[in-house]
């Protein structure tokens, strides 16, 4: 395994621990590369925490390092769920774990692991950092199949010098081959996209006071076919529960909160050649007008795209191809080839009538 840092014997580094085969595989890898490992594990609002404990003591034991519990539950609600909720309500479609990333995970647990006097933090993220003089480079997963750079897009240079990813030269198959050699059985376990989703999105939001509001389902050319029931349950590209009969399928190809109205069109109305992002972050001087690949998703394929500066932290994205669904509210994340450069997030666009 290649390391990003230069290993100084006996240093301790932090490692945030799940229980799950990633970040245990993580601490021991770390461990047989000349790191001492101290475990953080977070203690989140989740129905789960007591299973997950107790699945993390068990890791520790097994491994023999020192455990912490952080605490982060008041914070994760006000800064995670909270922020969530509210991006629905105005019918964007979030990305908690982009945003929980930046402030939680690599925020408030890197400060603590600092705070214990430990420089360098660690976590199972399938990504690559590259180290040079002068910055951390965030780089692709070598497994294309679980890459998770797109997620750590929002981090800063200063999270990123800190951070060590050693399964970012893994594929999943070779981490499981590991948790295997250690003893650790860990098969037909994966860690859920949005750890906090439990039960499906309209029930959680209910839970969270947003309830059932009624508006109409239009057209693009504005003509009334349906009614709904709350925007939030609705994003850009669906299909499937609708409930409006035609020769052929409808999609949501906006939410407009303004005016409370789902609007649908045709799978071809999907397909658009240019966004806008807002609030863009670079590592790397802000250019005026950039080429290279974008990715508007987390399962995205990214896509070729010259970019265009509009503002401050405002770009056109004009894309060589149409892409299907592109989803306000998301991140657009910028690769030349697999080095991540910048990220912005999507903003709400008007349709094309058809």
């Amino acid at each position: 395994m290649s390391l990003e840092h230069q290993v100084a014997s006996g240093q301790t580094i932090g490692v945030a621990m799940s229980g799950g085969v990633d970040s245990t595989v993580t601490a021991a890898l770390l461990m047989e590369n000349g790191y001492k490992v101290h475990g953080f594990f977070m203690l989140l609002p989740l129905d789960s925490l007591e299973q997950q404990h107790e699945k993390v003591s068990h890791v520790a034991e097994q491994l023999q390092i020192p455990l912490t519990c952080v605490d982060i539950r008041d914070s994760f609600q006000e800064i995670v769920i909270r922020h969530f909720t509210g991006l629905y309500k105005q019918g964007l479609t979030p990305n908690p774990c982009v945003h929980c990333n930046r402030h939680i995970k690599f925020g408030l647990l890197m400060q603590t692991i600092q705070e214990h006097g430990i420089a360098l933090m660690s976590t199972g993220h399938y990504a690559r950092i590259r180290q040079n003089k002068t910055v951390a480079q965030l780089w692709r997963g070598k497994d294309p199949q679980k890459d998770q750079s797109y997620f750590l897009c929002r981090l800063t240079p200063g999270q990123l010098k800190h951070l060590v990813l050693p399964l970012g030269n893994y594929v999943k198959d070779d981490t499981y081959r590991k948790a295997h050699e250690l003893g650790f059985d860990f098969s037909g376990q994966e860690s859920q996209d949005v750890c906090f989703l439990q039960e499906n999105l309209t029930d959680f939001l209910a839970s969270h006071g947003i309830c059932p509001v009624q508006g109409d389902i239009v057209t693009t050319s504005g003509k009334c076919i349906g009614v709904h029931t709350g925007i939030w349950n609705y994003t850009v590209g669906q299909r499937r529960g609708l409930g409006i009969p035609d020769a052929t399928p409808w999609y949501v190809v906006a939410l407009d909160a303004r005016h409370n109205q789902v609007i649908v069109g045709k799978n071809e109305q999907l397909m658009l050649n240019t966004l806008i992002v807002r609030d863009t972050q670079w590592h790397m001087t802000p250019p005026l007008q950039w080429e290279g690949d974008v990715q508007i998703r987390s399962r995205h394929r990214a896509a070729a795209a010259e970019l265009h500066r509009l503002s401050d932290q405002r770009y056109q994205i004009r894309f060589d191809t149409p892409q299907r669904a592109v989803t306000p509210g998301q991140y657009a994340v910028f690769y030349e080839a697999d080095h991540l450069v910048g990220s912005g997030i999507i903003e709400q666009q008007s349709v094309v009538e058809v």
